[in-house]
């Protein structure tokens, strides 16, 4: 079991090493096909409702912001997730900390944090869709 935790850990690393290059590759291939544009193009309005201007506008802040806004109510909704499990785990099992417990009750423990994590990535998701939904009326 422990040659699987290293290979699957080593294959994470490297997957991630592996993402972080491709993106900035791409992004520097976005931006030399960018600056290849005949700047007659993007003066005359002929891209406009076209696929730059679209991309543009979601830089804009649209796209980004709420992303960012999605991600973070994600983290948050995580961390209090876990210290909700924390709680519940120190009030429902007194002894877990302290000796050594039973499969029993580690299958327990397991299931506590593991419910309230995703209870609390979900409700955080949740708030993250009612803000957007919020600020969409607001604009509108």
């Amino acid at each position: 079991m422990d040659e699987l935790t290293i290979v699957a850990n080593v294959a994470i690393v490297f997957g991630v090493i592996y993402k972080l290059f491709e993106l900035f590759v791409g992004r520097k291939e976005r931006m030399m096909l960018i600056e290849k544009l005949p700047a007659e193009a993007l003066a005359d309005g002929k891209l406009k409702n076209g696929y730059l201007s679209s991309l543009f506008n979601c830089m804009g802040g649209g796209l980004v912001s709420s992303v960012s806004l999605r991600f973070g109510c994600l983290l948050v909704g995580l961390g209090l997730g876990l210290l909700i499990g924390y709680c519940i785990v120190v009030e429902t099992q007194p002894g877990y900390f302290m000796e050594d417990v039973g499969y029993a009750v580690r299958e327990t423990v397991s299931i506590i944090y593991g419910a309230s994590v995703l209870l609390g990535g979900g409700l955080g998701l949740i708030v993250a869709f009612v803000i957007e939904v919020m600020r969409a009326s607001r604009n509108k």
